[in-house]
């Protein structure tokens, strides 16, 4: 037996006024999605009540990790991700490039949290070039701060134990509050004057950057100042097979998704072309699955990033898109493919959390949720919200998802 996750991340959503009252998943036409919740369809509370929701703790909750005892922050998952693991007394924060625009940074006004969908070798660039500015190394050095560079507008930060913090910390997050003054929004507490002092000197330093030069010419947003928040402390977890007895794979974009792959012992392949947008490479993600299934693993985590992003851009044609690709280039393909691996297989798909359109950021609502089981594939149906509330099928905690997929 084969089993296979999809986590369409945020594809869950409220009415949409520009969709006739509808939402994204009720508006687009996926029959092989549909195909799917010919099987179990309901709902799930992937996000505990009192939880901030969130990818991190929804899908650590998907994974069967409760975020009430294991969760201690999104970047140490995602510093995790990328291979950093933290030490006792450490401290990790998550570092985006973002576009904030205004004659002056008290004055700016926050535009895009992903620096305009920086990647690649100008994303590497800017931060290398940013780190090694005199002007901010002075800043970081007295407490303790760095940032591991990758070639996406995620970074990580991390203060050392030497400089622990010692009270409580508040950041926003920046995908909350797009087209938002920052003021209000800049970190308080404990090292806030510290932290928001590096935020000031990396727009002086990144705003007249040749590469965001070049990316303005181009019609582009620049990438021109990071943004600190989601601060973390070391995270263990249960390992998979020792919870499940399975060996698994996850395949995604996003280095939060990696992290939470490797604390729990699970494979996460880098997929070539997946960038976590509209563009991302799913025949890749697709093939990697198929790949790692073959090879011997039970499970396989296909998670697709693009859906959230567009919403927190408020793209409601972008998300429907997004939605469209999934039915069409992952789930179509593998209802086609799986069985030639091992003709009993059972597929679960649901959206981590909801993220609105209307308000560009997450919700904590029940997400829909459908288990499709090839020895029993069911008549297909409409797979969205309101379908999964009148089956009145109900699981209230996401632990609940994954020992029902395997039961």
């Amino acid at each position: 037996m084969k089993y296979v996750l999809i986590i369409g991340d945020g594809i869950a959503d409220k009415p949409v006024d520009s969709l006739g009252g509808k939402t994204p998943l009720t508006a687009v036409d996926c029959p092989a999605i549909n195909r799917l919740a010919g099987g179990r369809l309901g709902l799930c509370q992937t996000v505990p009540a009192g939880v901030a929701p969130g990818s991190d703790t929804a899908i650590l909750s998907i994974f069967g990790y409760d975020p009430r005892t294991s969760y201690t922050g999104r970047s140490a998952l995602e510093a995790a991700g990328m291979g950093v693991f933290l030490k006792p007394g450490e401290t990790s924060f998550r570092v985006n490039l973002c576009a904030i625009e205004g004659e002056t940074f008290d004055a700016a006004k926050i535009l895009s949290h992903n620096g305009g969908s920086i990647e690649g070798e100008e994303a590497v660039t800017l931060m290398q070039d940013l780190i090694h500015d005199p002007r901010f190394a002075a800043l970081a050095a007295p407490i303790g701060f760095s940032i591991h560079v990758t070639p996406t507008f995620r970074h990580t930060g991390v203060i050392d134990a030497a400089h622990e913090p010692q009270g409580a910390m508040k950041f926003t997050e920046p995908h909350n509050i797009l087209g938002s003054d920052i003021a209000p929004f800049l970190p308080k507490e404990m090292l806030c004057d510290e932290l928001t002092a590096l935020m000031r000197v990396s727009y002086d330093i990144l705003r007249d950057h040749p590469v965001n030069k070049k990316r303005m010419a181009e019609g582009k947003l620049p990438a021109n100042c990071i943004w600190p928040w989601g601060p973390g402390k070391a995270m263990s977890l249960t390992s998979f097979n020792a919870l499940y007895g399975k060996k698994g794979c996850a395949v995604s974009a996003v280095p939060l998704v990696w992290g939470i792959a490797n604390l729990a012992g699970v494979d996460a392949p880098v997929v070539e072309g997946a960038t976590g947008e509209l563009d991302t490479n799913y025949e890749g993600k697709l093939n990697m699955a198929l790949e790692a299934l073959r090879a011997g693993a039970d499970f396989c985590c296909i998670h697709v990033e693009a859906p959230d992003e567009c919403a927190h851009g408020g793209d409601v044609e972008g998300k429907l898109e997004a939605i469209r690709r999934i039915d069409t280039l992952v789930v179509a393909p593998l209802l086609e493919k799986l069985g030639a691996i091992d003709p009993d297989f059972r597929i679960l798909i649901l959206s981590d959390h909801p993220t609105l359109v209307s308000t560009r950021s997450h919700d904590g609502d029940a997400v829909p949720f459908a288990i499709y089981d090839s020895r029993n594939p069911g008549t297909p149906r409409k797979f969205d919200e309101e379908s999964a509330k009148a089956t009145g099928d109900f699981l209230a905690e996401g632990p609940m998802l994954l020992r029902t997929l395997f039961a």
